[in-house]
Parts: C-alpha cells; sequence; structure tokens
C-alpha cells in the first residue's frame, strides 16, 4: 500500500472529497482560509489513524486507554 486513501470525507467544510495521500512522504496541506484543511488533518486522518491504532490492541489493552482518557 503505497498510499493512503480517502474517499468521500465528509467533515465541516469537506463534502465528499477524495485523495491519495502518499505513504513515507512529508505532506503538506495547503488552500484558503475555511477550505477544510484542519478538519482534512485533524478530523479525518488523525481520528482514523487513532482508530485503528486503538483496534489493534488486545481488549485487555483498551481497559487502560479508557482510564488515561478520564
Amino acid at each position: 500500500m503505497d498510499t493512503i486513501q480517502v474517499r468521500g470525507a465528509r467533515t465541516h467544510n469537506l463534502k465528499n472529497i477524495n485523495l491519495d495521500i502518499p505513504r513515507d512522504k512529508f505532506i503538506v496541506i495547503t488552500g484558503l482560509s475555511g477550505s477544510g484543511k484542519s478538519s482534512l488533518a485533524f478530523d479525518t486522518l488523525y481520528a482514523e489513524g487513532q482508530r485503528r491504532y486503538v483496534e489493534s490492541l488486545s481488549t485487555y489493552a483498551r481497559q487502560f486507554l479508557s482510564m488515561m482518557e478520564k
């Protein structure tokens, strides 16, 4: 898998955006004010990465994550 694929992202200012982001590269997200840069970076990419990480943990390890959040 050479790219991270985003398909149909809809968050705040993003409306059905589709894009391929190369892996293992330095990526810069640019655009006009209010175009959804932060929504893409934090709400979409970061949240998905965090979800996949937590999914990869055992059930035993996940119980400690909920304790840390509180």
